[in-house]
């Protein structure tokens, strides 16, 4: 198929989500008059237009903002936490201040200091939203940091060196033609290293894929856009270690011969795109950028595009539909980016733990990096560890480390506990018990014990959790973050929520959950077009057949 028959019916551009996202800084939200200006000077409809706005919820068009604008994150991690307060009981506390206005929000991406708020654009925690909210009434609302401790990571194989001109070797290797791309990725296929997003695609074999097409140009996106309740691993790789997300990258489109690359992020994470943007100048400076990289002759460009909200936007097609300026719904596969991505060209896109990971393996040889796994699986893996644990955050160790491993890392069960269930790979991943703390964390082991790696997020839960309004409050996620393209999983999602609401009103538990939910979940899993609805019931039958009288001490 075409490049353009790939696309057939859509706007050839450029996105005009830059020029939203422009507006509505300037002036707090999207007033009709401004969208009437940006048709005419883009010669684009305004109908159009609407339609791209009303799809995302980043978007205001009812109005300004009110002066003090609090979001509250009601999303599992949050969910699970002893001091969780539902957002309707903030609302009931601001009721009758004309400045604050509250609204339930999903993942914010902080379930590490879950559970979490924003107020203003800003993140913060539940516990500090009062003094939050005064300081934006007082007009002292400081911009949040980064989280970024005084640390090393095992995958940085520049730990110590904080300037660019001691950094980026290999980048500066591949430029001057060592490895040459043919030799950089046979290694990346020799260390085994896989799609750390969630979907596990072989690296080594994608990147040869997208430099053997013939079309031009090529382009390079790396998917910063984790937005699933626990996971927050990769927000806190571009907090620290922006420079080897940045570098893979490059290495990436000198591979298979882009010019052009995008970090996709989420619009919440401000200040981890303050760095990104940072470093892309540092970049610029060292003269790595530019029309002549390095004095190559080589023209490598890095930008960032911001998100405008909605979890479906990690779905690599929905992604790419965004950042041409259309409303964020995934594409029929195939094509595949591969072939057919950004403009309908050829696109290599990977996560960003999968481009932090390319620098270590490339200067330290993927032989290094297979021994750096547990067992049978190859290389490192960051994941991000929250709920009912001592110390949630973001922990990197061998790929294949028992899950009881990771546990202990973290702390163990908060408050001396039991352990009840863990979702081992996001909330897209089914519950596994206290019996599997032996399973290993790797794309096999976790498959083989009836769950998945995921998104590398894991959220723990202790004994006395109602596992069942547990995967609710999952699904509930799921429901409102359909993007409502295809009907099973609009219609599908919000019925089985409404099933399964009612029946925890009314006192049922795991074993009254009846056929009509095994019927929902087998139609969305065959029949949705993407992977939202094809694992959106599926915590929820894993509950259904799940024994919670097993619990263990760890």
């Amino acid at each position: 198929m075409a490049g353009r028959e790939a696309r057939a019916g859509r706007f050839p551009g450029p996105s005009l989500i830059p020029a939203l996202h422009a507006i509505q800084r300037q002036q707090g939200w999207l007033p009709h008059d401004a969208l009437v200006e940006l048709s005419r000077e883009t010669r684009r409809p305004l109908y159009e237009i609407q339609g791209l706005v009303s799809f995302y919820p980043h978007f205001r068009t009812s109005g300004p903002p009110p002066a003090i604008e609090v979001g509250v994150c009601r999303d599992l991690a949050c969910w699970l936490r002893d001091d969780f307060v539902e957002p309707e009981a903030v609302a009931s506390h601001y009721e009758g201040d004309a400045d604050a206005s509250v609204r339930p929000v999903s993942c914010l991406g902080r379930c590490d200091v879950a559970p979490a708020a924003v107020v203003n654009g800003e993140p913060v925690t539940v516990a500090r939203l009062g003094e939050a909210v005064e300081a934006a009434r007082a007009g002292a609302l400081a911009p949040a940091a980064a989280q970024r401790p005084d640390r090393t990571w095992p995958t940085d194989p520049y730990a110590g060196a904080d300037e660019t001109a001691h950094r980026y070797t290999v980048l500066r290797s591949a430029l001057a033609g060592a490895p040459d791309p043919d030799a950089a990725i046979e290694e990346l296929k020799a260390s085994n290293l896989r799609g750390m997003g969630g979907a596990g695609f072989p690296t080594g074999l994608k990147w040869g894929l997208v430099r053997a097409e013939a079309g031009a140009p090529k382009y390079v996106i790396c998917n910063a856009d984790e937005s699933e309740p626990g996971t927050f691993k990769d927000r806190q790789i571009l907090a620290e270690l922006p420079h080897l997300v940045l570098e893979g990258m490059l290495i990436g489109m000198i591979a298979v011969g882009a010019e052009q690359g995008w970090v996709f992020i989420r619009h919440e994470y401000g200040p981890e795109e303050a760095i990104i943007r940072a470093e892309i100048a540092q970049l610029e400076e060292a003269g790595l950028l530019g029309n002549d990289a390095l004095g190559g002759g080589r023209s490598l460009s890095l930008d960032v595009f911001v998100s405008p909200g909605g979890y479906i936007l990690g779905e690599e097609t929905a992604l790419i539909e965004c950042m041409e300026g259309h409303r964020g719904e995934p594409r029929n596969k195939p094509p595949f980016p591969g072939t057919h991505g950004l403009w309908g060209k050829p696109t290599l896109m990977n996560s960003v733990e999968t481009f932090a990971a390319v620098p270590a393996i490339l200067s330290r040889g993927s032989s290094w990096w297979c021994e750096q796994g547990a067992g049978d699986a190859d290389g490192l893996k960051f994941f991000a560890v929250s709920g009912h644990v001592a110390e949630p955050g973001v922990y990197c160790v061998p790929l294949g480390t028992p899950l009881g491993e990771l546990i202990e890392l973290a702390g163990g069960v908060a408050d001396g506990c039991r352990l009840g269930a863990v979702q081992p790979g996001g909330a897209s991943s089914n519950f596994l018990g206290a019996a599997n703390l032996d399973v290993a964390l790797d794309f096999d082991g976790v498959a083989a014990a009836g769950s998945m790696l995921g998104s590398g997020a894991v959220v723990v839960m202790n004994e006395d959790t109602d596992l069942l309004a547990a995967a609710t409050n999952v699904l509930g996620f799921f429901r409102q973050e359909s993007c409502g393209k295809c009907v099973p999983c609009r219609v599908g999602s919000k019925k089985a929520e409404t099933i399964l609401i009612d029946l925890l009103a009314g006192g049922g538990g795991t074993a009254d959950v009846d056929q009509r939910i095994a019927e929902l979940e087998e139609a969305l899993r065959l029949t949705s077009i993407c992977g939202l609805g094809q694992v959106a019931l599926g915590p929820v039958m894993s509950v259904a057949r799940f024994d919670q009288a097993q619990s263990r001490d760890i």
